[in-house]
This record gives structure tokens, C-alpha cells and sequence, in this order.
């Protein structure tokens, strides 16, 4: 008893930080279009079927909540990056660096940020794997994909950097508008 008169302001912030993070926890998802039912966004196709919907190829456009992802292409094979602005600034793969070039468009009525760190590309056994954001960063003189904020209407273009095992090629890239979103798949063959 004698501990809690001592630590009464602590405990009460603690106690007011838990009931926030449960409530932000609760509330949170609520912003994102996919968890709100937000249908501002048309179907990729006439039927509505979601399926169809969510695949798209190289190439083609597709929508996960406020943005519109095309990827442009892939390229595996590299074993190192080097940033164009040093040499001193390169990364060696652990095994192969994918290079995919993406096009990022926002397509609602507020700013978004885009985070490279949601995206992934998978291989044919279904493993994940997420960009390295060192890579990212240093195989590009720009860094429009890094934690960028797009605004409605804009868009931003660059290059993902993933580092998968060597002899491996990935066959869909999984592309979302945030951690919490549904995303949508792009077949890479």
C-alpha cells in the first residue's frame, strides 16, 4: 500500500498509457479504406468479384485502398548496390538482390504515406520476403519510395530492393497501402 501512495502518478500514467493503446489498438484500423467499407475505389473488373479484383500482371494497374500499384518490372540476379552518389555507400546480397520498379499512385482525397517495408514478393514454395530498406535507399540517387508521403492524386516511382535466396525467382509480389490493409497480388510471370 505504502508503494502506491509513493508512485501515484505513475501509476495513473501507466494506467491512462494502457487504456490509450487499447483504444488506439481498437479505433486504429478504422482509418484504413478496407476495414471501414470504404467503396470509393471501383473493382478492377465488372462482375466485383474480389479475386479478380485483387491479381493483377506487370504491367497492369490495381488498387488496395488509396493507392493504385503498376509494377513496371523485376530484375534478379545483382549481388551488390552502390549508391550513385559514393561508392563508399553499397550493400552486398545474402544471397540475390530482385530489383522491382513500382509506380505508386494515391487515389483517395487525403495524403498517404507509402512504406516500402509493407510490400513483399513471394516464391513458388509461398515464402515472404520484404525489401531491404538499406538497398533500397542506396540503389537509388532518389528516394521517392522511402517513407513517402504522397498526396491525392500524386504519385511516386522507384526501385524495391529484396534480398532472396540465389537460384530463386519470385512469382507474385504482394503490394499493400498499409500493414493493415487486405493488399493485392501481381503475378510476376
Amino acid at each position: 500500500m505504502e508503494w502506491f501512495k509513493k508512485h501515484k502518478i505513475i501509476t495513473v500514467i501507466l494506467a491512462l498509457l494502457i487504456v490509450a493503446g487499447i483504444a488506439g489498438a481498437a479505433g486504429g484500423g478504422s482509418d484504413s479504406p478496407n476495414s471501414s467499407g470504404d467503396n470509393q475505389q471501383p473493382p478492377n473488373n465488372e462482375e466485383g468479384n474480389s479475386e479478380q479484383a485483387t491479381v493483377a500482371k506487370i504491367g497492369e494497374a490495381a488498387r488496395d485502398g488509396k493507392f493504385e500499384f503498376t509494377v513496371k518490372k523485376v530484375e534478379c540476379g545483382k549481388t551488390e548496390v552502390v549508391s550513385p552518389d559514393s561508392d563508399a555507400l553499397r550493400k552486398k546480397a545474402q544471397g540475390q538482390y530482385c530489383l522491382m520498379t513500382i509506380n505508386v499512385k494515391n487515389i483517395g482525397n487525403e495524403q498517404q504515406y507509402f512504406s516500402e517495408g509493407d510490400q513483399k514478393l513471394l516464391n513458388a514454395e509461398g515464402q515472404q520476403f520484404s525489401p531491404d530498406s538499406t538497398a533500397t535507399l542506396y540503389n537509388s540517387n532518389n528516394s521517392d519510395v522511402f517513407l513517402a508521403q504522397i498526396n491525392p492524386g500524386n504519385s511516386v516511382e522507384g526501385v524495391l530492393v529484396f534480398d532472396i535466396p540465389k537460384g530463386q525467382k519470385p512469382v507474385s509480389a504482394e503490394l499493400h497501402d498499409s500493414a493493415f490493409s487486405d493488399g493485392i497480388k501481381v503475378n510476376l510471370q
